[in-house]
């Protein structure tokens, strides 16, 4: 995309902040206009003096010097809110845009996620979109200063003085004491950005890495909010910067002001002393305002032009990309799940040209029913389970749940009343209490600690330094392959679906972890249409239809005991072992 188009695609984000826009274009022209004046209250000096001594009087130069006070004012306002609603205009279009950004990842499908490295996507949300809250404020700024500048031409000259040099340089150290205290801010508050970009990236990959936690449990809004706080934290942390580098450059300004002041008291007493003429203080004025520096400025400016460019075309090339998983337009709101479940046909594949999964696919899952799949990986087991609650679309055929195609449901619905324990558990950075809530966003005491019963984890949590409000660590370290196996089931008894598909829930448990997840699964299973993808055949006997699944589709069904019988495949997997590798 050409710069043309770049900016095109971001305008809607200034258009929100126009007035800002307008007011902090305002505040440069008066800054800018401040500047041209100077020359001119010189000029008017400098005539004065060819003229004869005796048009300088110290009512004269005093006017000079009050009219120069009054502009330096209106300059010094000016410059204050240039400085703080300008930067204050840039962060709040990096934080929309990152709002935006975020919710947009919310609705990418997985297959966005499988092909993309969340680092990527993290330093496209915070690096990139920075470098737009520096263009977004310096970009129109620089240019519309530089530009009246360089039409009128105004090239300012230092000519030099050694008494006047001295009295203007003596303010210098003073400058630089008085900004002190506005510097040592501006660095305390860059350092607390620092920090808390660290804590906000944390908290985006946290959500990123457990995505499908987040949409089967169909909380995208809650993320979202938990997001949102955080990024308007951030904003906080940058508007104190701000406004610490506007008290900054205000104080500069005032001593520049100061400078420029004693400039044209002294200038006048020197030229009645005879000390310096006209022409050399017209010189002098000059070399203080050039326009090389207006020049060297935009120059320098360009590389920020060109980091906000790539800002602006990373943050467009991820909001262009549209999830391949949305809601038709005639999808509907269904609030409760009888749970029959029927795969019609269904043919897929994860990527065009690529072999299918699932070819043909049929089977009928009564509400109640405990369906099991086993076989060797790369069989579909798991493609079934995405299939269900949208994660992937199908090729062709349908999903249907009680007799309703799966894509005329709305997502959010539909995964509402779906319940999943995967195999790698995934817990957010947050205590037990946290954890076990994102079942149920307004879930109570009693309920979390119900549902904690219910998943046989009370006990051990009971026992937690800090009980329910212990801190888990992140992705949930602090606590074993069983713990937090159980804080997932607990979350699902929570949020109570009619429908559970559990996937390989129990595989990577020792086996005493494992009699007691298996435990909980059973209570969590009883009355539910239960999907379970099985490791070890022995967790799957009591299911009321087992299907055995090879790359070939399936190739046997039935109960244990029936397939037992058939002396088949099953029956060969499960003398040996009981066990697929």
């Amino acid at each position: 995309m050409n710069s043309f188009n770049l900016i095109k695609r971001v305008m809607p984000y200034f258009y929100k902040y126009r007035f800002t826009l307008f007011l902090d274009l305002f505040c440069a022209a008066l800054t800018t206009a401040s500047e041209m004046i100077l020359p001119l209250l010189l000029r008017a000096l400098t005539n004065a003096g060819l003229k004869g001594v005796a048009n300088l009087t110290f009512d004269f130069v005093g006017k000079l010097a009050l009219i120069y006070i009054v502009i330096k004012i209106i300059e010094v306002i000016a410059q204050y809110f240039m400085t703080s609603i300008g930067h204050i205009m840039g962060a709040k279009i990096e934080t929309d845009m990152r709002r935006d950004l975020y919710a947009h990842l919310q609705t990418l499908s997985d297959t966005f996620y499988n092909e993309t490295k969340v680092g990527v996507i993290m330093s496209r949300i915070t690096n990139d979109l920075f470098d737009i809250t520096e263009f977004a404020h310096h970009c129109p700024e620089e240019y519309f200063i530089g530009f009246i500048k360089i039409i009128v031409s105004l090239v300012i000259l230092l000519a030099i003085n050694v008494k006047m040099t001295l009295l203007i340089y003596i303010m210098i150290p003073l400058m630089i004491f008085s900004s002190g205290y506005f510097r040592n801010r501006m660095r305390k508050a860059q350092k607390d950005q620092r920090v808390h970009i660290g804590d906000l990236n944390s908290s985006i990959e946290d959500s990123l890495l457990g995505i499908k936690v987040v949409k089967s449990f169909a909380n995208e809004d809650v993320e979202s909010e938990k997001f949102n706080h955080e990024n308007n934290k951030f904003l906080g942390i940058k508007k104190v910067y701000y406004k610490s580098m506007a008290g900054f450059n205000t104080v500069t300004r005032i001593f520049d002001g100061l400078m420029y002041l004693i400039l044209i008291l002294s200038g006048g007493y020197f030229m009645m002393k005879g000390e310096i003429g006209p022409e050399d203080l017209i010189v002098y004025v000059m070399y203080v305002q050039s326009l090389l520096a207006t020049v060297r400025r935009i120059i320098e400016f360009t590389e920020q032009f060109q980091k906000g460019m790539t800002g602006i075309e990373r943050f467009s090339e991820i909001m262009s990309i549209k999830s391949d998983i949305v809601d038709r337009d005639n999808a509907k709101e269904v609030d409760n799940f009888i749970g029959n479940i029927e795969f019609d046909n269904v043919d897929f594949s994860y990527g065009k040209g690529e072999d299918k999964v699932l070819d043909d696919f049929n089977v009928n899952i009564r509400a109640g029913e405990k369906l099991a799949i086993v076989g060797p990986s790369g069989a579909g087991k798991t493609t079934i389970c995405n299939l269900i609650p949208r994660f992937y679309d199908v090729d062709d055929g349908a999903v249907k749940i009680d007799g309703i195609d799966v894509r005329d449901i709305k997502l959010k619905s539909l995964r509402e009343n779906i319940g999943i324990v995967q195999q790698d558990v995934y817990l957010f950075s947050g205590t037990v209490r946290d954890n076990i809530g994102y079942g149920k966003s307004d879930a109570t005491d009693r309920e979390i600690i119900e549902a904690a019963k219910l998943a046989g984890a009370y006990e051990f949590i009971k026992n937690l330094p800090e009980g329910f409000d212990t801190y888990v660590g992140e992705r949930g370290v602090k606590l074993s392959g069983g713990q937090k196996q159980r804080i997932s089931i607990a979350r699902v008894f929570l949020k109570n679906p009619p429908i559970l598909i559990l996937d390989e829930a129990t595989s990577a448990l020792d086996n005493k972890s494992e009699v007691i997840v298996q435990d909980s699964i059973e209570k969590l299973s009883k009355g539910r249409t239960t999907i379970t993808i099985a490791h070890r055949l022995t967790t799957v006997q009591n299911a009321d239809l087992i299907l055995v699944m090879t790359k070939d589709g399936i190739i046997e069904r039935g109960k244990h005991e029936e397939l037992m019988e058939a002396k088949g495949y099953y029956y060969n997997l499960y003398t040996k072992g009981g066990r697929l590798e």
